[in-house]
């Protein structure tokens, strides 16, 4: 039995998939010269569009579809029968499919009747010479949505914290406009289009957009897209299940911001879906959807929500959030690329990140790579999680990032995050905030200033947390970080004390403040590595003051890391090409020889002594196994020097 699919409480997770035998094929082929949606849909009288296939298939059904771009929203008309009878939507094989939730503009025009300057009496008018188009929508490719009537944020807008955020992304139009396959930037006013182009507005009605490309060049020469429908596949009625969607690319997609969590590929509250090798690109709001939707649905009685496999899918530039599941369980997503997620910055809403859940329980997310997330989460599991595996991912480059992973207001049961490996966790937080002190009244603060974040991972009332065999870099504030939210614990379950951390065996490296900050002492920390890290790197916050030790002290008095080291490395992560390079320090770097006590500090990969294991994780990063009883901290079994490895989990 795969070892990586052991979930925390020792079960292993149970998979549902079976290899299907398709008793009846379709074939699409929009670009066949006798396609129709009145033929049978056999290869050599294929259907037109893969809606007409939608209405046809039953179970059993593999729907294949040849390669081109299909502008139309996929709506299935019924789901499968179990797990041996699905329902199958699949690229033949003969080249890219895609589904666009746009259309191509052509009827251009010169933009008259606006100014470009800001008027002022006062001030006298400059001549701007940007050039500016307008584009009227074609009421025919607009019946039953306008998506640049509406604006982004739903309705469900109670837990927007005004006076925290700017508004601006929140009141644009869902609309988006794309040049050459790349959006345009929405602006809010006409005459920023003089400001700055590569740009568009959209008039009070919208019913006319205005837009300025790069270069101000004529929009003759490119091909303009506009988005005219929400979604890219999903049904119009809810819960329907035991779907497979393979090899198929959705992009455009004009989706709100949640909640409600309405994704380019929903499966609309459905379960026992297969999300395999599928792309998503430029979803405004949600990428995928695979839960309930929103809170203020009914649910049936034995309504079972997620059951649903993510596998090997490309998700780009996801507005808001990539992966949305509110209440769904047993989730397998696996193998994924996420990328560029929260351009929108929309975070204040709530519902953002690369993956977004909420009572998810029994799942395991795996090998998958998070890369330039933008002020939101890669992974935030928000409330009631339990018994959940986060195994050998990459979480790179957050942007405007408070926290890499957050683990909100979990109690019951311990959710296991081992094996991936933290880099470059920026923080959100203006620098200006922070009051300058002069001379020595800053340095004998016991903690930071309250304004700085930047953490590897962040429990917020979350009990039994177990961070194993991790490698957490380049963090702004800190590897892990928690604290308890009293207020929470309510009826309703959702507090915790954030008790029973087990931080295990990690490497935590350059992180700019701490590498790890306990609320209490009422939690674990045991054979971790330590490198390049500041002064006070270990504390425990509560109760006020809050202590800030060196590894010694930490031993001493509270009995931590008795098996902990400490270490001087130079560490750089590819983040382009998923390489990773150890390398020695140099022998004066970052200590005073005023203080002998730095040799201490461990220079060389083979002077790391393994410690115990102290977990059910039996292998490392690459998937290796191994029974021993020590090994070393950190992801892997072995750490050369002066090697580029590579540290793409999708290829393990």
């Amino acid at each position: 039995m795969d070892q990586d699919m052991m979930l925390p409480n020792g079960q292993y997770f149970e998979s549902w998939e079976k290899e299907q035998k398709y008793s009846r094929e379709l074939h699409v082929n929009g670009n066949h010269p006798g396609a129709s949606d009145k033929n049978d849909g056999t290869y050599d009288h294929p259907l037109k569009t893969i809606n007409a296939a939608a209405q046809l298939a039953d179970p059993g059904t593999r729907v294949l579809i040849h390669e081109g771009v299909y502008r139309e929203c996929v709506a299935p008309e019924r789901g499968g029968s179990g797990p041996d009878g699905m329902i199958t939507y699949e690229a033949f094989g003969d080249g890219e499919v895609v589904i666009k939730a746009s259309y191509e503009a052509k009827d251009f025009k010169k933009s008259e009747g606006w100014n470009l300057t800001r008027y002022s009496p006062e001030v006298k008018q400059e001549v701007n010479h940007a050039r500016v188009w307008e584009v009227t929508l074609d009421p025919d490719e607009f019946r039953g949505y306008n998506p640049f009537c509406a604006v982004n944020i739903l309705h469900d807008r109670l837990f927007i914290e005004y006076d925290k955020t700017d508004m601006t992304s929140y009141l644009n139009r869902r609309g988006m406009v794309f040049c050459d396959g790349k959006p345009l930037q929405q602006v809010a006013l006409y005459p920023q289009l003089g400001d700055q182009a590569g740009t568009y507005w959209v008039e009070a009605n919208g019913q006319t957009i205005h837009f300025r490309l790069e270069d101000d060049d004529e929009p003759w020469n490119h091909t303009i897209e506009l988005t005219n429908r929400e979604q890219c596949f999903a049904p119009k009625v809810p819960f329907l299940s035991y779907i497979k969607v393979k090899g198929i690319t959705c992009a455009h997609a004009a989706t709100g911001a949640p909640v409600p969590q309405r994704g380019s590929l929903s499966c609309y509250r459905g379960h026992h879906w297969i999300i395999e090798d599928c792309t998503i690109d430029w979803a405004n709001g949600v990428g995928i959807d695979i839960g309930n939707e929103c809170w203020h649905h009914t649910l049936k009685e034995g309504q079972v929500i997620g059951e649903t496999i993510i596998r090997g899918c490309k998700i780009f530039d996801a507005g808001v959030c990539a992966i949305a599941g509110l209440f769904a369980k047993h989730l397998l997503i696996e193998d994924n690329l996420i990328q560029g997620t929260g351009w929108q910055k929309m975070e204040l809403s709530w519902e953002a990140g690369g993956i977004k859940v909420h009572d998810c329980t029994n799942s395991l997310i795996r090998r998958n790579i998070f890369k330039g997330t933008i002020r939101a989460d890669h992974l935030w599991m928000d409330m009631s999680n339990e018994n959940n595996r986060i195994t050998r991912n990459l979480f790179l480059d957050g942007i405007n990032q408070r926290e890499a992973i957050f683990i909100e207001c979990s109690r019951d049961d311990v959710n296991l995050i081992d094996n991936n490996i933290f880099w470059n966790v920026e923080g959100r937080f203006d620098p200006a905030d922070i009051p300058k002190e002069p001379g020595s009244s800053g340095w004998y603060k016991m903690e930071e200033n309250s304004v700085v974040n930047g953490y590897a991972v962040y429990g917020e009332g979350t009990d039994h947390l177990h961070i194993v065999n991790n490698f957490i870099g380049k963090c702004k504030s800190a590897g892990y970080y928690a604290k308890t939210v009293a207020f929470r614990i309510t009826w309703d379950t959702r507090g915790g004390t954030a008790r029973d951390a087990r931080i295990y065996n990690n490497v935590f490296y350059d992180c700019k403040e701490a590498a790890i900050k306990m609320p209490t002492e009422h939690n674990e920390s045991e054979g971790n590595l330590y490198l390049n890290m500041p002064g006070g790197y270990l504390r425990i916050l509560y109760p006020a003051p809050s202590v800030c030790l060196d590894l010694q002290a930490w031993k001493e008095f509270y009995g931590f890391d008795q098996e902990g080291q400490e270490g001087r490395f130079d560490i750089s992560v590819d983040t382009e090409h998923f390489t990773m390079e150890i390398k020695k320090s140099p022998i004066n770097s970052s200590f005073s020889p005023l203080h002998p006590e730095g040799n201490r500090f461990i220079r060389s990969t083979e002077d790391i002594s393994k410690v115990s294991v102290k977990s059910m994780v039996t292998s490392d990063f690459f998937g290796m196994k191994t029974l021993e009883e020590r090994r070393l901290p950190g992801p892997f079994f072995t750490l050369p020097e002066n090697q580029v490895i590579s540290i793409d989990p999708r290829m393990y």
